[in-house]
Parts: structure tokens; C-alpha cells; sequence
């Protein structure tokens, strides 16, 4: 376990590496942390944000597949928080060079119509939860400067989230349909999932994030922003401009990362 000096001490760290795009330095000399040490660090960053003025609006879900999580040495998925400046609308125009290896995305989010009460949580009671549906882009920093297994550097660096970029809402709650999911680089399609069922493989993990939370005494609110969890993993855009994020049932979300 470290001690709350050390904890203060990382945590800084990180948000400044953080605020000059040039993630997990601390991770060059190859410390090691539990994981629970890890999500402690993460929190003590959000303290610092949210001390200087940021907004947390929602919670990601990450490592949903049994495979990811055995490479980074989890036995559940992980999760971090989303961050209010740096929610995208669909269509907008980012720059790489706030970015450390940029690496997106293709998945599903959600916004919640209420308060969850995590004695509730039911599957169905999630259901009902939902205000409304979105295609997601979601930017990462792809960085690892540690070693391997890679889970505690994740979880201490916000699970590497560094941006969302959201597509239109979609209000009407489709029940048992099918879709596929794209991710698009400059009109290539670099990776695709196909029958994908709504709303049960979205909403897979949402109980388990709900509990999550509620064991640090937090609750999912009305308003927040859920990532679902995407299929695949992060991949770097490296010269690729345009990014897409298509489905056949919830619509489409593009932004595009520029040089100037």
C-alpha cells in the first residue's frame, strides 16, 4: 500500500504530465502499485480537477473482454471518469498535438433520465433508466511507459481516457434489434463488430459499474454520461484525419484531428 504522501505526490505528477500531453512519466521508472492503489491515485487527480474547477459527468467502462483483461492483470473490467471539457460534439475539429499518441474508440454511450439507486440495479431497472442512446467516438492516450501487465498504470491514468466525442441522441428505446459497429479512418474501415444485441451486450457492465461505484459512495445521476465498453482496443490514428464511428441502429459520430 503507499502512503497518502506518495498518493499526493503521483497524483500531481500525473495531472501535470496530463495538462502537457505527455502522459505516465512516473511509469518510466518502473514503480509498482496495486491496482487499489491505482484507482486511489486516480481519485486524488479528480480531487485536484475538480478543485481547480472541472466537472465530472460521467463514468467509462473499459476491458470488458476476458482477454484484455488477463493482458493488463485484471479479473474485472475497469472503469474512469469522463470530463466536461473535454466532451466533443459530433463534427468538431481537434488538434494531435493535444494528444499523446492518439487512439480511438468505436462504442456506445448512454445518458440517464435519473438518480440510480444501486439496491435497484436490475437489468431492467437500467433499462429504464435511459434518457437517451449515442453513437461514441472516445480518445485515448495511448501510452504505457511501465511494465507489463499494464493495469495499475491504466487505472492510475484515468483508464487513459482523454476525450468523447458524441453523435446525435436517439430517444426511442429499441428493444431486441441487432447492429453493427465501424470504426472509420479517412474512409477505411478499420475495425467492425456485427451482431451486436441491444440492449443486452451494451448494457452488460452496467451493473457491475453501479456496484463499483457504490462501494466508494458513489452514485451513477441524472444526466451522466455512461461509456457501455468498446469491443476492441484503442488504435493509434497516426497521419489519419478523419475518424467515424458508424452503426446501422444508433446512427453515426465523426471528428476529425488536425495537424495545425
Amino acid at each position: 500500500m503507499l502512503m497518502q504522501s506518495q498518493i499526493d505526490t503521483y497524483a500531481q505528477k500525473i495531472l501535470d504530465d496530463y495538462d502537457a500531453a505527455n502522459p505516465s512519466t512516473i511509469f518510466k521508472d518502473k514503480i509498482r502499485m496495486s491496482n487499489e492503489d491505482a484507482h486511489l491515485i486516480q481519485s486524488a487527480v479528480t480531487a485536484l480537477r475538480v478543485k481547480r474547477g472541472e466537472e465530472v459527468i460521467g463514468y467509462k467502462i473499459g476491458c470488458i473482454s476476458k482477454q484484455t483483461q488477463n493482458k493488463m492483470g485484471f479479473t474485472q473490467p475497469a472503469w474512469g471518469r469522463l470530463w466536461k471539457n473535454e466532451l466533443h460534439s459530433n463534427g468538431s475539429i481537434l488538434k494531435k498535438i493535444n494528444y499523446a499518441n492518439p487512439a480511438m474508440e468505436a462504442e456506445f454511450g448512454i445518458i440517464l433520465n435519473r438518480d440510480i439507486n444501486p439496491n435497484l440495479a436490475s437489468f431492467k431497472y437500467i433499462l429504464e433508466s435511459i434518457e437517451t442512446i449515442h453513437p461514441i467516438i472516445e480518445i485515448h492516450n495511448l501510452v504505457y511507459n511501465g511494465e507489463p501487465p499494464y493495469g495499475a498504470e491504466l487505472l492510475a491514468n484515468n483508464a487513459i481516457h482523454a476525450g468523447v466525442v458524441i453523435g446525435d441522441p436517439i430517444t426511442k428505446k429499441k428493444i431486441l434489434q441487432i447492429t453493427d459497429l465501424k470504426l472509420i479512418f479517412d474512409n477505411e474501415v478499420i475495425d467492425t463488430w456485427s451482431n451486436k444485441k441491444w440492449p443486452h451486450d451494451m448494457l452488460s457492465e452496467l451493473e457491475w459499474l453501479i456496484k463499483e461505484q457504490s462501494k466508494i459512495g458513489n452514485i451513477l445521476k441524472k444526466g451522466d454520461l455512461i461509456l457501455t465498453g468498446a469491443y476492441g482496443l484503442p488504435i493509434p490514428i497516426d497521419d489519419k484525419e478523419v475518424i467515424e464511428v458508424k452503426s446501422s441502429l444508433f446512427g453515426n459520430v465523426t471528428a476529425s484531428f488536425v495537424n495545425d
